[in-house]
């Protein structure tokens, strides 16, 4: 069995891919990293949500000091979408990768690779990328097939489940469309 680091983005996004993972015969740590998310409360909501997941499928979690800032620096005058996702995750697999290395794993991987709203494409050439700028392999699997089946499941186990990615300009986006409805 090989360790991989799995970064986390929220607990609906990570049952899948721990389990497919899993199957591969991969020991999963689990990696929650996300500068991104605002306000705090949001951010809050959304790790205690992946505490409650890592001691129900017992999974190690490593959870950094939240630093807001290290977000708002990268997306600076580059708030509109998709640059600012390409920043964003380049950002954050960035950081998976570095802690990958330190920690000595060979691989890292995303749990945003089960989202059908994230340019599957994208994350994966930033995924290989930063994983060649850190002497790693990137784990690349289209986890899409399981996001709905995930997200019911996390309903019915009472685990949060969001409304937005998480940064501020995807929240605005959210309410103007609603708003436009």
């Amino acid at each position: 069995m090989d360790n991989i680091l799995l970064h986390v983005c929220c607990a609906p996004c990570a049952l899948y891919p721990v389990e497919q993972l899993r199957k591969n015969n991969f020991t999963v740590t689990q990696f929650f990293y996300n500068p991104n998310i605002h306000p705090v409360g949001e951010y809050e909501n959304r790790k205690n949500a992946v505490k409650q997941l890592s001691l129900d499928m017992q999974l190690e979690t490593e959870y950094p000091l939240y630093k807001p800032e290290e977000f708002f620096r990268e997306v600076n005058l580059n708030e509109t979408a998709p640059e600012r996702c390409a920043r964003c995750f380049r950002l954050r697999l960035k950081k998976t990768a570095s802690v990958a290395k330190e920690k000595g794993y060979r691989y890292f991987t995303t749990t945003l690779l089960v989202s059908p709203y994230q340019d599957q494409e994208l994350l994966k050439n930033i995924g290989v990328s930063v994983a060649e700028e850190a002497g790693l392999s990137f784990y690349y699997e289209d986890f899409r097939p399981g996001f709905r089946q995930a997200h019911a499941q996390a309903k019915a186990k009472g685990i949060y489940c969001q409304k937005y990615c998480g940064c501020i300009y995807s929240e605005i986006e959210r309410c103007r469309q609603s708003v436009k409805r």
